[in-house]
């Protein structure tokens, strides 16, 4: 029984479209792409931070934003009172969430991005042909 339990609740995960962005845990384009592929997926993404990580979220919707990738629909802010278990004090903390929705244009960027990447690939995938051919030539000498 645990065993379904656990699987609806992976399958919940994976549908999610909210990012809880931590200041010290990832670097931030991980969740930039991260927040790329679920724009893809589910059309628009929830960002949510505490604390430090605040500046770390409205960096990642920025440069979803100026990439024209992303539209913002609404911003939240508020203070969320942690803690407070175990005979400690509880703490206040700011809060910010911000939904994002998939710009116009998502899909015909995100195409020509991955287009740059895979010619970028094949570049460098040549020019290192090259250099082992140039080596080999070098070798016979």
């Amino acid at each position: 029984m645990a065993d379904a339990h656990e699987q609806s609740q992976e399958h919940a995960h994976k549908g999610s479209n909210r990012i809880q962005v931590s200041s010290s845990k990832k670097p931030m384009f991980f969740y930039v792409n991260l927040a790329k592929r679920l724009l893809a997926e589910q059309g628009e993404i929830h960002l949510s931070a505490l604390g430090m990580a605040v500046s770390t979220m409205v960096s990642i919707a920025e440069i979803l934003k100026k990439d024209g990738l992303a539209v913002e629909t609404s911003l939240s802010t508020c203070m969320d009172l942690l803690g407070g278990e175990d005979g400690r004090r509880p703490v206040q903390k700011a809060k910010m969430e911000i939904l994002l929705k998939k710009a116009d244009n998502f899909d015909e960027l995100i195409a020509t991005e991955k287009e740059r990447q895979g010619a970028e690939g094949a570049a460098a995938h040549q020019e290192e042909e090259d250099g082992e051919e140039d080596g080999a030539e070098a070798e016979e000498e």
